[in-house]
């Protein structure tokens, strides 16, 4: 995909500087991160990427009351409660895919924006929360739909050890997204993000804490270099 030669790569808005051109280089256009910006700044943000690129737009991490003003800058749009996602223009879902999966109900925000992300973008996405290694026999009973998956992303806090089995169980690539559960020493995610780096199960890869759309993106981009996503 290239833009015409007469559109702009950089969208000034006074207030900010939108990357219309990242549609071009990266196959996605640049995805808004809602939280710090006001429903006025999001408004002229979306309304300039639906005009200058053909794909979804996305704002990420959007409050309920938020959601409803900002969605009236343009028709079509539609918001996800649980994955605090607004998005306009999905892409058709493709060929290659993905299966979330969570450890605990707590971690069940963090895999729905895993998984509302990877299905906007057009990945064949399916999910399983609950399965975490407290109770092994849970991840064991999905463990076939597991390695029926082009990659897997794999959310969990406290400390982070289903993302180890599930690496040693499946030949896909596996995103590992750590999340804030957890009592004190799972020190806000970083207990879990620490035990997804120093998995004994060999390359595992791991994002930010919290980070379900990381872990989309990523997969994305695995999907992209398949050839696979279509």
């Amino acid at each position: 995909m290239t833009l015409p030669t007469n559109e702009p790569t950089v969208l000034d808005l006074g207030f900010a500087r939108v990357d219309v051109g990242r549609e071009a280089r990266q196959g996605l256009p640049e995805v808004v991160y809602g939280p710090g910006k006001t429903a006025e700044q999001v408004k002229a943000i979306v309304t300039g990427l639906l005009a200058h690129n053909t794909g979804p737009v996305m704002v990420t991490r959007v409050a309920p009351e938020a959601a409803l003003e900002i969605l009236t800058c343009s028709p079509g749009g539609t918001y996800d409660s649980e994955a605090r996602l607004l998005l306009w223009r999905p892409t058709a879902i493709g060929s290659f895919k993905v299966m979330v999966v969570a450890a605990g109900t707590s971690d069940r925000p963090v895999a729905a924006e895993a998984a509302t992300v990877c299905a906007a973008v057009g990945l064949d996405t399916a999910a399983v929360h609950d399965v975490g290694v407290a109770g092994i026999e849970r991840v064991l009973q999905v463990r076939e739909r597991l390695r029926a998956a082009d990659a897997v992303i794999v959310v969990a806090g406290m400390e982070g050890a289903l993302a180890s089995v599930v690496g040693g169980m499946v030949r896909s690539p596996v995103v590992a997204v750590p999340t804030s559960v957890g009592y004190g020493a799972s020190l806000e995610g970083v207990t879990a993000l620490l035990a997804m780096l120093a998995s004994c199960a060999a390359g595992v890869t791991v994002v930010n804490i919290d980070s379900g759309f990381g872990a989309a993106i990523a997969v994305h981009r695995i999907a992209l270099a398949s050839g696979g996503r279509r």
